[in-house]
C-alpha cells in the first residue's frame, strides 16, 4: 500500500496521512487482529492449524491458482466481447448450469477431482445414474414396454403427463398391432413395446424418442435459470423425472448394472462410502416376472449383493460399501406411512448392515411438516425398541425459502426429534439458537449447493448461506443430492467441492478437506446407540473403533494427494514476481 509521485506530494500537502505512519499501521494491525480473531470460530480453524507443511504447501498453491483462474478464466475482457459480439458474461460464481463446461476444463477442476472425498451422505439412488446409459438398457432389455393413462399427442401432454415403463412378457407382435401412444387411438394403460413407441414418435423416430426421453428424465438448465416462476413451479417439473425413471430401473437386469456403473463412478471420484435415500414406493420386479414384488426384501438383495461384488473389483478395491437410509413421502396420510415404517422393520431385520436410518422426503413446502408427524414418529421409535433394531434419523429439514413458517420449522422439530443429521438445512442460518443446538448437540448438515441452486433456493453460489454456517462453526458435508436429474453430466462430488472452493473466497482447500473429513466423522459405517455416536464423533481420529480406522486412512490419502498437488502444480508455487 500507500502512494508515491505526485499524488504522495499531494497528499501530504494536504496533511492526508500514509499507511506508514504509526497510528495508521495500529489501525491496520488491530483489524488484522480482528480478522484473526473471527477466523477462530470458523470450521475449519483446528484443520488449519494441524496440518503438515507438505500439506499447508498444497493448500497454498490451490489458493494461487483459484485466483490465477478467477482473473484468466472467469472474467469477461468487455472490449474483446463486444468485438466477437458475444453474450457471454463470466464471473467468479457464476451459476453452474453456466460455468459447468469451462469449470471441467481447469487446473482447480483437475485437483478437485483428484481429491479424496470421503463419504457421499446425501443422495437419492434414483436420480443418480447416468440417463443416456440407463435409456440404452431399456431399449437392450427384453421385454420393456412403455405405458401412459392417455394418449400423448399434444405438446402440453409430451411435456407433463405421466407415463412410465415396465417388463412385461407380451409378445412383441402383441403390441405391433395396438394403436401408437401418440396418436388419438391409443387405449390408455395398454402396454406399447419401447422399440415400437420409439420407431413411432412423432419428432425424429428412435433418435428424437431417446431426447425427449432423457428431457422427460432431467430438469433443463433453462428450467432452472427461471426464478421468477418460482419454488414450486420447478419442483413440480423435478418431481415429475422420479417415476419416469423409476419405472425403468427398478427391474432387476437394468438395476444390477446401473448399479456397478455407478459405484464405479462414485469410487473413480474419490468416494469411498455411500449413504443412499430411496423413496420406498416404487414397483420392483425380479427377472422375467411381470408382477411387481410385494416388498422390498428381493430389491435389497440384489442391492447388496451388488455392492459386495463391486468390492471385490479392481475399481472397487478401498471402497467401503453402501447403507441406505429408508424413506417415504412426507405427503403421505399417518396409515401409509406407519405402512412403509413396518417394510422398514421387515427389511432391517433381513439385511441389518444395509439400512442405516429413516428418513422423510418430498417438496417440504408442499408436504406434511414434521410436528404433523410427531405422534407417527414417537410410535416408530417404541416399534422400532419392541422389535429389537436401531434404525435412528436422518431427516430432511429447512430446504426452503421460509421464515418462520411451517416448513422452516421442521428445523426444530428436526433437533428435538434426535435427527444425527440434517439434510440441506437451508435456512439454518435464519436460527442462531438452532445453530448453537445443532453445534453442541453434534449435528452435521448435509449440504447440497448446487441442488439449492437449480431448484430456485440460491442464485448461485455467490448467495448460498453455506458460508454463515460455515464462520459459525457449523460441521457440514457437501452432497450432490440428485445429480443425474439435475444435469451433472457425471457422477461424483467434484462439481459441488469446485463450486464450493471456487466461488467462496474464505474456502480454500482446508475447508473443503474439512467437510471431507466430516463426512466420514458423521458416517453410519456401523449401527450404534446414541451414546457410541457420539462418541465417535468426538473423538474422531483418536478413538480406536471402525470410524476412527477410516478417518486415518482418509488422512493418509489426504496426505498423498497433497505431495501430489506440490509435485504436479509446483509452478503455482512460485510467486508472481519470481517468474
Amino acid at each position: 500500500m500507500g502512494r508515491g509521485g505526485q499524488d504522495g506530494d499531494w497528499e501530504l500537502d494536504e496533511g492526508i496521512p500514509q499507511f506508514d505512519d504509526p497510528f495508521i499501521q495500529k489501525y491496520l494491525n488491530g483489524r488484522q487482529a480482528l480478522i484473526e480473531q473471527e477466523h477462530k470460530l470458523r470450521h475449519d480453524f483446528s484443520f488449519r492449524n494441524s496440518i503438515s507443511t507438505v500439506a499447508a504447501e498444497a493448500c497454498r498453491i490451490v489458493s494461487r491458482i483459484r485466483a490465477r483462474e478467477q482473473k484468466q478464466v472467469w472474467t469477461t475482457d468487455m472490449d474483446e466481447r463486444v468485438a466477437h459480439q458475444s453474450d457471454e458474461i463470466l464471473y467468479p460464481g457464476i451459476m453452474f448450469n453456466l460455468a459447468k463446461g469451462r469449470m471441467e476444463k481447469t487446473d482447480l477442476w483437475k485437483i478437485v477431482q483428484r481429491m479424496p472425498k470421503g463419504a457421499l451422505l446425501h443422495a437419492h439412488m434414483d436420480a443418480m445414474f447416468d440417463l443416456d446409459y440407463l435409456i440404452d438398457l431399456a431399449f437392450s432389455t427384453p421385454g420393456i414396454h412403455m405405458t401412459a393413462p392417455q394418449p400423448l399427442v399434444t405438446e402440453k401432454e409430451l411435456e407433463s403427463a405421466p407415463l412410465s415403463f415396465q417388463y412385461s412378457s407380451t409378445p412383441l407382435a402383441e403390441s405391433e398391432n395396438r394403436p401408437s401412444i401418440w396418436t388419438a387411438e391409443y387405449e390408455p394403460s395398454t402396454l406399447i413395446h419401447i422399440h415400437k413407441a420409439a420407431s413411432t414418435f412423432p419428432k425424429g423416430g428412435e433418435a428424437g424418442f431417446r431426447e425427449w426421453l432423457k428431457g422427460r428424465c432431467m430438469i433443463d438448465p433453462e428450467h432452472s435459470y427461471n426464478h421468477h416462476h418460482g419454488v414450486d413451479a420447478i419442483w413440480a417439473i423435478f418431481q415429475r423425472t422420479f417415476p419416469i425413471i423409476g419405472s425403468i430401473l427398478f427391474y432387476e437386469p437394468i438395476l444390477r448394472p446401473c448399479l456397478r456403473r455407478m459405484l464405479a463412478e462414485l469410487a473413480t471420484d474419490g468416494i469411498r462410502y455411500v449413504e443412499f435415500r430411496i423413496a420406498f414406493v416404487f414397483e420392483y420386479r425380479r427377472e422375467g416376472i411381470d408382477a411387481p414384488e410385494k416388498d422390498y426384501v428381493e430389491f435389497f438383495r440384489v442391492f447388496k449383493e451388488e455392492i459386495k461384488a463391486f468390492k471385490t473389483t479392481d475399481e472397487g478395491k478401498g471402497f467401503y460399501g453402501a447403507r441406505m437410509i429408508w424413506t417415504t413421502l412426507r405427503r403421505f396420510p399417518n396409515r401409509d406411512i406407519v405402512e412403509s415404517m413396518k417394510q422398514c422393520v421387515v427389511v432391517k431385520k433381513a439385511y441389518p448392515d444395509i439400512v442405516c436410518g429413516f428418513d422423510l422426503v418430498g417438496q417440504e413446502d408442499q408436504g406434511r411438516p414434521l410436528v404433523d408427524l410427531i405422534p407417527v414418529l414417537f410410535w416408530f421409535r417404541k416399534y422400532c425398541v419392541e422389535e429389537g433394531v436401531e434404525i435412528p434419523f436422518f431427516f430432511h429439514a429447512g430446504e426452503c425459502l421460509g421464515d418462520g413458517d411451517a416448513t422452516d420449522h421442521n428445523l426444530f422439530d428436526a433437533i428435538l426429534l434426535g435427527t444425527r443429521r440434517i439434510g440441506h438445512g437451508f435456512s439454518l442460518y435464519k436460527h442462531p439458537l438452532l445453530i448453537d443446538l445443532v453445534k453442541d448437540r453434534k449435528i452435521l448438515i448435509e449440504c447440497c449447493p448446487i441442488s439449492n441452486e437449480i431448484l430456485r433456493l440460491t442464485s448461485s453460489i455467490k448467495s448460498h448461506p453455506l458460508p454463515a454456517l460455515l464462520s459459525r462453526g457449523v460441521s457440514v458435508s457437501l452432497c450432490n443430492d440428485d445429480p443425474a436429474v439435475l444435469g451433472h453430466g457425471r457422477n461424483g462430488l467434484t462439481h459441488d467441492f469446485w463450486q464450493a472452493v471456487q466461488g467462496l473466497e474464505n474456502m480454500g482447500l482446508e475447508g473443503l478437506a474439512t467437510m471431507a473429513e466430516n463426512s466420514l466423522r458423521w458416517s453410519c459405517f456401523e449401527d450404534q446407540t446414541s451414546a457410541e455416536w457420539l462418541s465417535d464423533i468426538r473423538k474422531g481420529i483418536t478413538g480406536s473403533g471402525l470410524k476412527a480406522a477410516r478417518l486415518r486412512d482418509w488422512y493418509s490419502d489426504f496426505e498423498k494427494f497433497c505431495q501430489w498437488v506440490v509435485l504436479e502444480f509446483a509452478e503455482a508455487a512460485v510467486d508472481d514476481d519470481e517468474q
